[in-house]
């Protein structure tokens, strides 16, 4: 087997000391959001007219037509914020650069504002940075699922391990058993050298896992990757071949074939409860896979904060009752 060379690190095109220098004022701030959302110049958000006037004391810009007086803010995930940008702009930066991102409590000792304005920040950068339509993978694929969820006590997490054993050597999949009811399925699919393709899971059962191959794997992928699970056994067609390593009896690499991509994707986000989070709520575990997911499919994007406050002024707005409900 070729051996594995990893990419050199991409030097971010903004670190944390310039982005305190660049942006040290609200002015600068403003000016940048609006050269981000309006870059052939400043129009209207409500007739599009480009006939402009600029309110300098306060931030605002007046349109000749329809004399509405509007921000850089208006109609963004900013508008109903009353953080100043340089804040929103340091946690996004904060949330892009740290590899296993950053808890609210920490961003809220960083940033002195309060624990719940801080949770609710985050959430809101993490729903910018969902891909609606993100392309499929392609090429060789790795596929494999995980658990979420919080530990068991002794007795109970030996009889889970035992149990484990069991369905692996049955051949049985266990994705209804009683005790994992504290636990939360995930699927992934990785491309190797490409992006990864996250999904929280009902059950790990073949209709489950072949419906979410169907949505993230293109038709045309050389082949998908697998352990020696028994819900992956008819994923292969003429167009893709489909081999498995059987961890079961030791196998970790035959040949090309290995899951070890996807699992140190795995590693990466589990690290990342353990060392940032603490725990998670299964209700917002979509969010913190997003997040995940676009942090690393842009490990190689040196314009990775650019990118993502792109998307903080095209995301639609996300209200606390909505986010609470």
């Amino acid at each position: 087997m070729a051996r594995y060379s990893r990419p050199a690190p991409v030097k971010p095109a903004i670190d944390l000391a310039e982005l305190c220098t660049k942006f040290h004022s609200e002015a600068a701030c403003h000016a940048y959001l609006a050269d981000l959302r309006w870059p052939e110049g400043v129009r209207c958000p409500r007739c599009e007219s480009a006939s402009i006037s600029k309110i300098a004391s306060r931030h605002q810009y007046d349109c000749n037509s329809c004399r509405y007086q509007f921000s850089v803010r208006v109609g963004t995930i900013f508008a109903d914020s009353h953080l100043p940008l340089w804040k929103w702009f340091m946690a996004t930066f904060l949330l892009c650069e740290a590899k296993k991102s950053m808890s609210s409590l920490q961003l809220s000792r960083t940033l002195g504002i309060t624990g719940k304005t801080a949770w609710y920040l985050t959430h809101r950068i993490r729903a910018a940075m969902f891909e609606a339509s993100p392309a499929l993978l392609s090429g060789v694929v790795e596929a494999d699922e995980t658990w979420v969820g919080g530990k068991l006590g002794n007795k109970r997490g030996q009889a889970v391990k035992a149990a484990e054993a069991a369905d692996k050597r049955l051949g049985r999949t266990a994705g209804t058993r009683d005790w994992r009811s504290n636990k939360t399925l995930v699927l992934g699919a990785v491309e190797r050298g490409g992006n990864v393709r996250l999904r929280v899971g009902a059950n790990n059962r073949r209709v489950t896992v072949e419906a979410f191959l169907r949505d993230v794997v293109a038709d045309d992928a050389t082949a998908i990757y697998t352990d020696e699970l028994h819900s992956y056994d008819r994923i292969g067609d003429s167009n893709t071949i489909h081999e498995a390593v059987n961890h079961f009896a030791e196998e970790w690499v035959r040949g090309d074939v290995h899951t070890n991509t996807v699992e140190s994707a795995w590693s990466l986000f589990k690290r990342s409860i353990i060392g940032s989070f603490h725990q998670l709520s299964a209700k917002h575990l979509d969010a913190y896979l997003d997040e995940f997911e676009w942090r690393f499919n842009n490990r190689q994007n040196p314009y990775l904060f650019r990118d993502t406050v792109l998307r903080l002024v095209a995301a639609e707005t996300l209200r606390y009752k909505e986010l609470i409900a």
